[in-house]
């Protein structure tokens, strides 16, 4: 993509307004802490030290609305706490330039480092510095500097003391999640019908499984409908697949692929009914059509082996689910033979040294988050140069601009910048109107910030310029209400925002960290975990009495992330403005299509995984280890722009198409389950060859295989 197709790419997306649902109750308990703080602060102590309440109120309030799973008021202390540490230590330093530069830069390189632990600490790391270079200009002694920190940190909790009071939707963000599974499941279900090895998208379950994991106290009060339907979600979606799939017994035309659509449908319906329930914690509503599909004998009639299994097993599943989202089963609200879903989230302080291991492994010159860190110093630096250097005055707006609108990927950083300078035009443009008109006095400053910041809060999710829109004009009616000249604050902060947008966009085009060049690599990792999965469902049939579930189950998880961690990664670099140094789109769409293929075909594998007291599998040991070591040598490949072999996989699948002694004549060797299965996983392998050869069809394939081996 060149660079002015990407500049006017990323320009639409920082435009761009989507249409979400509105949250007016938590917008107005955010406004309302605000406008107590504020009040308070204007009454008590004046107009200077109500602008720095109001600033950690406000950051406060932003940082509770960061997706995130912990708990709001830890999250509104966190961010009042860290602002105030903040304001007080860049306030002592400010008068020796040398030591605040270097405390900036430190501190701005540690905020871009905070990326390693997430969004929602980058975000929150990055606003705190930027609104630090605001607050840190408004007290005038040390004594001073310790009472506005005081009461940054005084909005930070009553903005926590208000969500703890006034509760909106508690447990809503985990309730959506596990909805959202179950409503991804029961979609699939339904797409099912139609399209038999039809794709998923396994990111909802990927959410809810990160909502799940709490902490100690949070489990202690978590809902009953939200333990264990996430795992069943999880078990839900190879049984779909292995009753859908063609593969497994159950041909494209028939009664017996009608009477599959039939359950197939009744369980989307069964699904949707629950997520329903537990989105809003109501009783679940099924029609008596959709559970006489699913409890009728007439599956023992009609289907047979492993579609049979696979029917038995969904309608256990889905009472799993019903019992759980009715909140009704053991005293725990479970069913008794599903275990809770125990994984833990650690406690706030527990999270230090996690966060510090989590930053330390990013310490290497190949890391997007280290580049991000060293660009974002940098240029908070440099624009604290050149807005000093300007003959404006405030020229702390253009660092904390740049600091705001970075983010470790172009596209961000590029549409923020151009969204940040519009919405700063439109608000300040807003207000200096009102501020025209109305000549308003301090309290009414703070009346009109407050409303602001209530804008703010209920449309900060529609968009990032519209987000701008509110905060300008916030920062223009509070900073008029500490004293500032309105007039003077319209031409500083334009020229300013426009300065410190510009630096940002610079510093990425001087030292990126492109995506692109890094596909391969993506593409190698998530072909390695998928090989590993596989491998690691065949060895339970290969030794079932010695079988870890547990193992299996995290094999899929590593296959998940990988798969997240590609698609990620193809998104970002659809718009940078990079010479095709990767690879071509058409090879990534279809590498991926096999890829999924891939892991699904396991995944079917999974759904009939035989009991501890089942025979082993002849030839499966030798399957497994042949896909751990061909799909790691296949990575390799991968990464040297050469064509992967499968010939471990292919001599293992052969094997089984020998006919052995049976008792009446020959029948093929090994499991049919899994034979069917191995078959599977070859055409996937042999798919994802296909899909990276750019130069010439099969022909072309088989010869550079031959190449290969040669090497070898």
């Amino acid at each position: 993509m060149s660079w002015l197709r990407a500049l006017k790419e990323t320009a639409r997306s920082g435009l761009e307004i989507e249409r979400q649902r509105l949250e007016p109750l938590i917008a107005f308990r955010g406004a309302a802490g605000l406008a107590l703080v504020v009040g308070t602060s204007l009454v008590l102590f004046g107009p200077e030290i109500a602008a720095s309440s109001a600033f950690g109120a406000f950051q406060a309030a932003i940082a509770t609305f960061q997706r995130s799973w912990r708990p709001r008021p830890v999250l509104a202390l966190v961010s009042g706490a860290s602002l105030a540490v903040s304001t007080f230590l860049g306030y002592v330093t400010a008068s020796q330039p040398v030591l605040f530069l270097c405390l900036l830069g430190v501190w701005t390189f540690l905020a871009g480092l905070a990326w390693a632990a997430g969004p929602t600490g980058g975000i929150i790391a990055s606003s705190n510095v930027a609104i630090m270079l605001v607050t840190i200009t408004l007290p005038t002694s040390v004594e001073d500097a310790a009472a506005h920190a005081g009461m940054i940190l005084v909005g930070g909790v009553v903005q926590a003391a208000l969500i703890v009071l006034f509760p909106v939707r508690r447990w809503g963000a985990q309730r959506d999640a596990l909805a959202d599974a179950l409503a991804a499941e029961a979609d699939y279900a339904r797409r099912l019908r139609h399209d038999p090895v039809a794709p998923f998208d396994p990111l909802p379950l990927m959410t809810a499984r990160s909502a799940a994991a709490v902490t100690p106290r949070e489990a202690r009060r978590r809902p009953a409908e939200l333990h264990g339907a996430r795992g069943i979600a999880e078990r839900l979606r190879p049984v779909l697949a292995s009753l859908a799939d063609p593969a497994m017994g159950v041909p494209g035309d028939g009664l017996e692929r009608a009477w599959v659509n039939e359950l197939l449908g009744a369980a989307g319906s069964v699904l949707d009914a629950a997520a329903r329930a537990v989105r809003y914690g109501e009783p679940v509503h099924l029609s008596a059509t959709d559970l006489g599909v699913l409890k009728t004998p007439d599956n023992d009639v009609i289907l047979v082996g492993p579609a049979l299994r696979a029917a038995d097993r969904l309608a256990a599943l889905l009472d799993d689910v019903l019992e759980i989202a009715e909140g009704t089963g053991t005293e725990s609200g479970l069913p008794e033979n599903l275990a809770p879903d125990t994984r833990h989230r650690p406690t706030l302080l527990r999270l230090v040294p996690v966060v510090v291991k989590a930053m330390r492994r990013e310490l290497h010159p190949g890391s997007p988050i280290l580049r991000h860190a060293i660009r974002v110093a940098v240029v908070a630096v440099a624009g604290y140069f050149v807005g000093a250097a300007l003959p404006l005055g405030h020229g702390y707006w253009a660092p904390m601009t740049a600091v705001m609108v970075m983010r470790p990927e172009f596209s961000q950083t590029y549409g923020r910048s151009v969204a940040r300078f519009c919405g700063t035009l439109i608000g300040i443009g807003l207000a200096t109107a009102i501020v025209q008109t109305a000549h308003p006095d301090a309290r009414l400053s703070a009346l009109l910030a407050v409303v602001c910041a209530g804008l703010m809060y209920l449309l900060m999710r529609t968009g990032y310029a519209v987000g701008q829109v509110c905060v300008s004009g916030y920062v223009v009616f509070l900073l008029g209400m500490a004293g500032d000249d309105w007039s003077q604050t319209v031409t500083e902060r334009i020229v300013l925002t426009l300065v410190g947008g510009l630096l940002a966009m610079i510093s990425y085009a001087l030292y990126p960290a492109w995506e692109t060049p890094r596909l391969r690599n993506r593409l190698a990792e998530w072909l390695v975990a998928d090989g590993r999965y596989a491998a690691t469902v065949v060895d339970r049939y290969a030794d079932p009495a010695h079988r870890d579930l547990d193992e299996v189950r995290d094999a899929l998880i590593a296959t998940r992330e990988a798969r997240v961690a590609w698609q990620e990664a193809l998104a970002t670099a659809q718009h940078e403005p990079v010479r095709h140094r990767g690879i071509s789109r058409a090879a990534a769409t279809d590498a991926q299509h096999a890829l999924a293929q891939l892991g699904r075909s396991a995944m079917v594998l999974e759904a009939h995984l035989p009991a501890r007291s089942a025979d082993p599998v002849p030839g499966a040991a030798q399957l497994a280890e042949a896909l751990r070591r061909a799909t790691e040598r296949g990575a390799k490949a991968v990464r040297e722009r050469r064509l992967p072999d499968w010939q471990p996989v292919v001599d293992a699948v052969a094997h089984w198409d020998v006919p052995t002694p049976a008792r009446d004549g020959t029948a093929p060797a090994g499991d049919p389950v899994v034979r069917r299965g191995a078959a599977l996983l070859l055409e996937a392998l042999e798919e994802f060859t296909r899909a990276l050869d750019e130069r010439g069809g099969s022909t072309r394939v088989s010869s550079t295989l031959a190449e290969n081996r040669e090497e070898d």
